[in-house]
């Protein structure tokens, strides 16, 4: 699939993201639901109860019985007709509902049911292992502080750039300038500055992180204690990680 697929890393991250049961299945069943009993159902939708065979469970704890059960809102076409689904293979991306039976599940979002493909099947998988990894780069919450500390040759200094995420567990950038060299920046993982760090690969979990979530601009205060040529300085060289790491495509509203 590769390039074919219209889903990009980031569509898959903030699915698996937030997904603590990812299961690869078929559907035997998708019985209509009444619109009367579905009043909170998105216009130019048919919502369905799905009955489904589970084909293999790529991430979740304490396993999933043989049958899965779920609800999904899906589009009608330009006729009003709803995609024929029964037999066919997805992913879905779901959570145990609080009360629910051991086969009831609900989706993390409304498009939170993927057709499958085995190449689409290997890069959740893949992805999987990046977030349960036991380094695996936690998501970050905000910037927490930045400052610059210039060189003692003019064009020469340093910048640090500390995130406090949601685990509590630190990630710092670092971009550094010499005479007469390109800038060179790079992301640590703990609480020291790992000097053989380097910047994350492209479609990689610490590359989402970054890429999809840090603000456009440091915030003002985590400049507050820098001087404005420093504050200035940290500003520019906060500009380069961004124009390094490159937009976040997706081709879903996450």
């Amino acid at each position: 699939m590769g390039e074919s697929d219209p889903l990009q890393y980031a569509d898959i991250a903030d699915l698996s993201s937030d997904a603590p049961v990812i299961i690869y299945l078929t559907v035997k069943e998708a019985i209509k639901v009444d619109p009367e009993r579905a009043p909170n159902a998105p216009p130019g939708t048919q919502r369905f109860y799905i009955i489904a065979s589970t084909k293999a469970l790529i991430r979740g704890q304490g396993g999933v019985g043989e049958t899965i059960r779920y609800v999904i809102d899906l589009p009608l076409d330009d006729r009003g007709r709803a995609p024929k689904i029964k037999k066919q293979p997805f992913i879905i991306f779901a959570r145990r509902p609080v009360g629910g039976g051991g086969d009831n599940v609900q989706l993390v979002a409304k498009d939170a049911q993927l057709a499958w493909t085995p190449s689409r099947e290997q890069r959740v998988r893949s992805l999987v292992r990046e977030l349960v990894a036991h380094d695996a780069p936690p998501a970050i919450s905000r910037i927490a502080s930045a400052f610059h500390v210039a060189g003692t040759i003019i064009g020469e200094g340093e910048t640090q750039i500390f995130m406090e995420t949601d685990t509590g567990a630190p990630i710092s950038i670092t971009v550094l300038k010499r005479d007469g060299q390109r800038k060179f920046w790079a992301v640590s993982l703990g609480e020291i500055v790992d000097e053989a760090a380097r910047a994350p690969i492209r479609d990689s979990l610490l590359w989402y992180r970054l890429a999809c979530f840090l603000p456009r601009q440091l915030p003002a205060s985590a400049l507050a204690s820098e001087t404005k040529a420093n504050a200035q300085q940290a500003r520019s060289d906060y500009q380069t990680v961004l124009n390094d790491l490159g937009n976040c495509p997706r081709s879903r509203q996450p």
